[in-house]
């Protein structure tokens, strides 16, 4: 039985090719925001997690007997959730926001088979954020935009992103947006991977 990846992240596609493991990637069409606004005064790792569910159940549907993983991630900063930015200026609206303040990044990963979950896991990590001066942002901006678009927290730490923080807690993975050891687990627990 082979794996699919519930996402069109290169991120989480990167993570899972370092680590071995075979998997074909089939992005979820899903209304995440739908999804999320029937979560209102839901925990944000609770709303990962459902979101992560809900990508999975949605490819799973059209593939019958296939273990499928979906992962999400959010950030929330102040008791505030961030989405993806739409626009370079909501990019730069964001960065105001997080500087001089912690970012909580909530990052789940679920394993549905025949739309039944079968593993979630769901991690968080902490990062600091320096202050940022107006210079700093649009510097940042200029070379990271378009790609920090799809990021919520408008970074990949992989990149320039890293120069945003003060310093990180949590797994490594966790801030990459998956995660990667909770799944690897839950993937031999499944028998998808030897143990």
């Amino acid at each position: 039985m082979s794996l699919i990846l519930a996402s069109q992240s290169q991120s989480r596609r990167a993570m899972l090719d370092a680590a071995g493991v075979a998997y074909t990637a089939k992005p979820a069409q899903l209304d995440e925001r739908a999804l999320e606004a029937g979560l209102v005064g839901a925990p944000a790792d609770q709303i990962a997690l459902a979101l992560a569910e809900a990508k999975a159940k949605a490819v799973s549907a059209d593939h019958p007997g296939a273990l499928v993983l979906g992962s999400d991630s959010l950030v929330a900063v102040e008791r505030r959730r961030f989405d993806k930015p739409g626009s370079i200026e909501q990019a730069a609206a964001h960065l105001r926001f997080f500087s001089g303040r912690e970012m909580q990044l909530h990052s789940a990963a679920a394993l549905v088979r025949d739309g039944v979950v079968v593993w979630r896991h769901a991690a968080l990590a902490r990062l600091n954020v320096r202050v940022l001066s107006e210079a700093f942002i649009a510097d940042y901006l200029s070379h990271e935009w378009p790609a920090v678009a799809g990021c919520v927290g408008v970074f990949r730490i992989e990149a320039r992103g890293v120069q945003l923080f003060e310093n990180v807690a949590g797994d490594h993975f966790t801030v990459l947006g998956m995660p990667l050891l909770a799944v690897l687990q839950g993937l031999r627990e499944a028998g998808e991977l030897p143990g």
